[in-house]
């Protein structure tokens, strides 16, 4: 079943199953957290502007360890392009903030 969440824009992001599918087969650490990457995306703490122009989601889900979905908006329509986990804090900070909760 595909999923839809409202970014930040109140931009429809949709996440279909043959994403979720490709997600979880490159990183399989994510299989259960499908509802984890919705609401990063929904409820993010903070987006980053990506090198393509795409908006990078990042939550942390516990101290030092960050889910990052990056996600494309299109006008009222978007979807999320991949997701994985990282520690590698310092290395998003480099990018442009675009929004901090």
């Amino acid at each position: 079943m595909d999923d839809k969440v409202g970014s930040k824009n109140d931009v429809s992001i949709r996440l279909t199953d043959e994403r979720w599918a490709h997600i979880t087969e490159e990183h399989c650490e994510l299989a259960g957290l499908r509802a984890e990457v919705l609401e990063t995306v929904s409820a993010p703490h903070q987006i980053l502007l990506g090198t393509r122009g795409e908006m990078i989601a990042v939550r942390e889900l516990e101290v030092g360890k960050f889910l990052v979905v990056p996600y494309r908006e299109s006008g009222k329509d978007g979807f999320i392009i991949t997701a994985f986990l990282t520690r590698r804090g310092e290395s998003l900070q480099r990018r442009k903030q675009l929004w901090l909760s």
